[in-house]
């Protein structure tokens, strides 16, 4: 199954410039999921990191592959309009290969296991044939109205 940008925006809540994922090309339902990211030069990222010589932050990569696991795990979720998927915990982060604008990230992500709200999931990212990072996920389905009290309370 493919999604393309407007299929994405209706089951991830990010909104540019923090949406990361801008194609799904493969989804196995509850297994697995590939998705696309167009590095563009003009992300707002780039001015700092680093001026003359622009590297996507590794964090942002990690952030593109939770996304990606995101895309599968909401999809399977009947009221996934009441639903956030936050990190829950970040494993064995590896970083192998800097990405610069005009790359395109492929990012995979695969489930490890998957129960009732909480997934664990493994993450990599590849630029052509090269990978360039890798992550464990662990993701955390909460209730939206939930977490939007709590940080209004705060």
């Amino acid at each position: 199954m493919k999604m393309g940008p407007e299929e994405i925006r209706q089951v991830l809540p990010h909104r540019e410039p923090f949406l990361l994922v801008d194609e799904v090309t493969e989804l196995e339902p509850r297994r697995r999921i590939v998705a696309l990211k167009h590095v563009r030069a003009d992300e707002p990222h780039f001015a700092g990191h680093f001026p003359g010589a622009p590297i996507m932050p590794g964090v942002l990569i990690v952030e593109a592959l939770a996304q990606t696991g995101a895309l599968l795990l909401l999809r399977e979720v009947p009221d996934r309009d009441s639903k956030l998927v936050f990190f829950a915990g970040i494993d064995e982060a590896r970083f192998r290969a800097p990405v610069f604008p005009g790359d395109t990230l492929r990012l995979e992500v695969s489930v490890v296991s998957w129960r009732n709200t909480l997934s664990k999931m493994e993450g990599k990212a590849y630029v052509g044939d090269r990978l360039v990072a890798e992550a464990q996920l662990l993701a955390k389905l909460v209730d939206r109205e939930r977490a939007q009290k709590a940080a209004n309370s705060e």
